[in-house]
């Protein structure tokens, strides 16, 4: 599924948080698995983020193909990655019952990480030397998204 509030929480161990509705089938697939995948979209997949994020896989078991996704998996880990984005993190679930029954907040702890190396080297992100299709991609609402802008130096 395409998740718009995913954030980080913490370095050591790296952990994040994502929102879950209770209504999507991920949901249910992370609860029963304990793991999860997080990937950054790039511009270049606009179109197909907006598709996975309008469609359910409950209502749509092939949604996935019906969009054209792509999917690889990585040596080692036992989940499906989609081809083409600029990052991505392989999450073990920290159960927290109340958090993701009140809230639909879930929290993962990242146990692998790849980025692709023309736009994340050496430590960082190099988004400003790399291809424009290359950004990363950020919901807003509505169909509405922004691409990563210009490097800014303090």
């Amino acid at each position: 599924m395409a998740a718009a509030w995913c954030c980080a929480l913490d370095f050591e161990p790296p952990k994040l948080t994502v929102v879950l509705d209770k209504a999507t089938r991920t949901r249910a697939l992370i609860e029963g698995s304990g793991l999860f995948a997080i990937q950054v979209p790039t511009v270049a997949q606009l179109q197909l983020t907006q598709a996975v994020g309008n469609a359910s896989l409950a209502d749509d078991p092939a949604k996935l193909s019906h969009a054209g996704v792509e999917l690889f998996a990585m040596e080692g880990h036992d989940l499906p990655l989609v081809a083409g984005c600029s990052a991505w993190l392989v999450c073990r679930l920290i159960s927290e019952p109340h958090n993701q029954q009140a809230y639909d907040l879930f929290i993962g702890e990242v146990i692998a990480a790849w980025a692709d190396q023309r736009v994340f080297r050496d430590g960082r992100w190099h988004f400003e030397t790399a291809d424009p299709s290359l950004r990363s991609l950020h919901h807003v609402a509505g169909g509405h998204y922004y691409a990563i802008g210009e490097a800014l130096k303090a």
